[in-house]
């Protein structure tokens, strides 16, 4: 192995408990953002199969927009992608944060 070179896995847990592998991420040109395909992104990432640069590139995404995704995750699992529920969410992580 090249010495820059890092261990990139062949296939990672999706958010589903399936198996996810490049082949069975999201289409590249994927422009509808479901919560399954959000949350399969940011599982791809933080299992090491995409870094942030290659999903962002490789779905058009901003990077704010990619760590907005991965905070919702963190903070409220899959239910914090559906956008109808961003605010109730972020609201209830701030009431949290108070105490």
């Amino acid at each position: 192995m090249i010495e820059n070179q890092k261990f990139r896995p062949a296939a990672v847990i999706g958010p589903l408990g399936e198996p996810l592998t490049l082949a069975s991420l999201p289409p590249r040109d994927t422009r509808r953002w479901v919560v399954r395909r959000k949350a399969e992104v940011v599982a791809a990432v933080n299992g090491g199969l995409l870094t942030v640069d290659e999903a962002c590139e490789r779905y058009d995404l901003t990077i704010e927009e990619f760590a907005a995704w991965q905070r919702a995750v963190d903070r409220s699992g899959m239910q914090g992608l559906r956008v109808t529920r961003l605010q109730h969410y972020r609201d209830l992580y701030e009431r949290q944060q108070k105490y």
